[in-house]
């Protein structure tokens, strides 16, 4: 059975997490930048999805949206969120909590060049939360906008970009026997800037 000791955990909760991912690619396990995303409004409302994890490094964890959406309307009203990692065959979990930001104008338009063509016409067919009449109603926009950009580069939408989650705790959770599993989190101590690395009960 894995076990996770102290002496296993890097100083750094974002070396600790390119580890596990890395090693959640190595297994092959499908999507492991799929991630549950979970925002709140100014109601108390929660909401979560999935969704994907497109970069990450010392800044945060980035995914991209529509920002006429639900989420996107939360995050804008409580800009916190909480991100949760799930890889079932290393039974390893990894959850995040952190304030939310947008990623840079340059970073969105970088992202958006990449995607495939089908998906930046989606981008722009798509009012993403909204109430949809029919299927039809999207189809037809999308042969519409079909039209309008054959032959030529598709600019990214305005109501489209990234947003970029800043973490103020890691948790690194490793399955076990008897439900005795191992966890340990990362908190920011504001004060010394620094992280603080506590093992907790399961």
């Amino acid at each position: 059975m894995t076990q996770l000791l102290e002496t296993d955990l890097d100083p750094d909760p974002f070396v600790q997490f390119e580890r596990w991912f890395d090693a959640a690619r190595a297994a092959g396990i499908v999507m492991p930048e799929a991630m549950t995303l979970a925002t709140s409004g100014m109601e108390g409302e929660v909401a979560a999805r999935v969704v994907l994890l497109k970069s990450f490094d010392h800044r945060g964890f980035v995914f991209f949206t529509n920002y006429n959406s639900r989420k996107a309307k939360q995050i804008h009203d409580n800009p916190r969120a909480a991100l949760v990692f799930w890889w079932q065959s290393l039974e390893r979990q990894v959850r995040i909590e952190g304030a939310v930001v947008r990623t840079t104008e340059e970073e969105s338009d970088a992202y958006f060049a990449t995607r495939p063509r089908g998906s930046q016409l989606g981008a722009w067919a798509s009012e993403q939360s909204r109430v949809l009449a029919g299927r039809g109603a999207l189809d037809a926009r999308f042969e519409e906008l079909s039209t309008t950009y054959k032959d030529v580069p598709i600019p990214r939408p305005p109501h489209w970009g990234g947003y970029r989650v800043i973490p103020l705790l890691f948790e690194f959770w490793q399955g076990r026997a008897d439900r005795l599993h191992d966890r340990f989190w990362y908190r920011l101590r504001s004060d010394v800037k620094d992280w603080v690395v506590e093992r907790l009960s399961p």
